[in-house]
């Protein structure tokens, strides 16, 4: 039997990660269905009838058909679905939303562009390198005052907003990005990595396409 979530991505893509790490913390088994990049798969126009903008990840909810893109509008749907990790209460839902809102314009780029250069994907010049990390110190350093006598970004447990952000934190030593100098991102790193479900994206994300386990 088909699960009921049908995830497009690829295995090297953070975004697609986010969604992942949700389904997994979530309990939710999912087929799997890798877009070869390279190949111009996700031109196609097979895929871009799925996901619009031709990008990973998409996710398909084959219970009603929806094929979704952009990895926080996922995250959000995932919350509505499952009725987990959306936020206690309208306001933490708010305050969820503006965090992922705030994590693709200020951290996201920075931290990922960072890493695309250090695997050779991107070629950055070097006063383009030192912009993006200057704005990823920034973007780190606001994170770190925010999480400082906090367990969690909002509210008393794990919301998406969370799953968005460590999305993003977990690649920052392969950009090259030193974590040592904010120990309350450090620490709830370490809180993130302990929840249930929690796997790293080599247990979670196939380099190949499958069904569910």
């Amino acid at each position: 039997m088909a699960a009921r979530y049908m995830l497009h991505g690829l295995f090297l893509s953070g975004p697609t990660y986010k969604v992942a790490l949700m389904l997994a913390l979530a309990g939710e088994t999912f087929d799997y269905e890798h877009v070869a990049l390279r190949e111009g798969a996700h031109k196609t126009p097979e895929f871009r009838a799925k996901s619009r903008f031709g990008q990973v990840p998409c996710l398909v909810d084959t219970t009603n058909g929806h094929s979704l893109c952009q990895s926080a509008s996922i995250l959000e749907y995932l919350a509505d679905k499952t009725g987990k990790m959306g936020g206690a209460t309208l306001q933490e839902r708010i305050a969820a939303r503006e965090w992922m809102f705030w994590d693709f314009d200020r951290l996201a780029g920075p931290v990922y562009r960072q890493r695309a250069a250090k695997f050779g994907f991107r070629t950055l010049d070097p006063a383009t390198l030192a912009m993006y990390e200057a704005e990823g110190k920034v973007a780190l350093q606001t994170l770190e005052d925010a999480l400082v006598g906090r367990d969690w970004l909002v509210g008393e447990a794990p919301t998406i907003a969370d799953i968005d952000i460590y999305g993003v934190i977990h690649y920052a030593p392969q950009a090259g990005i030193d974590l040592s100098s904010y120990p309350a991102i450090v620490a709830w790193k370490a809180r993130f990595e302990a929840l249930p479900g929690f796997g790293e994206p080599e247990a979670i994300l196939p380099q190949a396409s499958r069904a569910a386990a």
